[in-house]
């Protein structure tokens, strides 16, 4: 069955109304737990990511998160926020069996997020890159712990989001000062570091990228059960890559449904995505193990158009399972 998700953010500041909203619509697909931003510092991506780290610290500078030596008020309130996050997620999917995504910052957007005391992103300093790996694939294991316990019937999909990866691997980061550029990450240790963190979820697994050219032979190195992508900015060498990944087993989340409200009809979304599938050579058959996706995350969305993009993924995975079966 072709099923639907989200990618992980959402509009507003009501984390009980944006998960009733998730659990109606995808409950019977992949729900997710949404992450709300606009509630402010510790809800963005990069600090909720980062208060999971175990035993590494971060309060928020101007320059952004930086490690310090032991948690402080921004810890506290990122922690306070993600119970909270828990604590609704249990309410809502009480009883819940199936599929439930979460999704946290990969360790190499993190590292090229996150700043070190002296001044640098972590992403300099290799011995900070392998503890940042370690804490994070720790961080995941107590995560994905405390969700099961909340939401026992729950089977986790581990989501880990890599937006800066292709960034970094180029070497386009910029130093501190901003008149340099950051050498690039080798491309192995890119590759063993998402793994470590892939490896430390028990369940299934898929990385998100959102680049036009995603480094795919790099991602499928990492291991992960799916590929999380735009499909609307692929390539056509990346479309052959994802048609290699697909041929491996590795199950394409198709970032498909605009964000943009330019093209919101699921036959036409669906037309689309079939076009690139028949291009590629693959059977439409296969068409019943995507996952369908709105491009992007929804946090600049109105809490309304939220919904609406969500539910035309849903409309479209339904009509990608009915060509499935032609």
């Amino acid at each position: 069955m072709t099923l639907a998700s989200g990618i992980g953010s959402w509009p507003g500041t009501s984390v009980r109304s944006a998960l009733h909203v998730v659990r109606d619509l995808l409950g019977d697909h992949l729900p997710y737990l949404p992450e709300l931003p606009d509630r402010g510092p510790g809800a963005d991506m990069i600090g909720r990511t980062a208060g999971l780290l175990v035993d590494l610290h971060v309060d928020l500078q101007p320059v952004g998160w930086r490690f310090v030596d032991r948690p402080g008020k921004d810890a506290g309130r990122t922690a306070a926020l993600l119970r909270e996050d828990l604590d609704e997620l249990a309410e809502a999917f009480d009883g819940h069996t199936g599929r439930l995504k979460l999704q946290i910052v990969g360790p190499w957007s993190l590292a090229a997020s996150v700043w070190l005391n002296r001044g640098e992103r972590v992403i300099v300093d290799e011995g900070a890159c392998r503890d940042l790996v370690e804490s994070l694939a720790e961080g995941v294991r107590t995560h994905v712990a405390a969700v099961r316990s909340l939401v026992p019937g729950a089977e986790i999909v581990l989501q880990v989001d890599e937006p800066s990866l292709p960034t970094v691997l180029a070497g386009r980061l910029p130093t501190a000062s901003g008149f340099g550029r950051l050498p690039s990450l080798d491309p192995q240790v890119a590759a063993a570091g998402l793994a470590t963190v892939l490896g430390a979820h028990d369940g299934e697994t898929v990385v998100h990228c959102c680049a036009a050219d995603p480094p795919l032979p790099l991602l499928r190195a990492a291991g992960p059960g799916g590929l999380s992508v735009d499909t609307s900015l692929l390539r056509p060498r990346a479309w052959e890559g994802m048609a290699v990944a697909v041929e491996d087993g590795i199950r394409l989340y198709a970032g498909a449904v605009p964000t943009d409200g330019s093209l919101t009809r699921a036959q036409d979304v669906a037309g689309r995505l079939v076009d690139q599938w028949r291009r590629i050579g693959m059977p439409l058959s296969r068409l019943a193990d995507v996952v369908v996706t709105p491009a992007c995350g929804l946090s600049g969305a109105s809490p309304q158009q939220a919904a609406a993009i969500q539910r035309s993924a849903r409309e479209t995975a339904s009509e990608l399972d009915e060509r499935s079966q032609d």
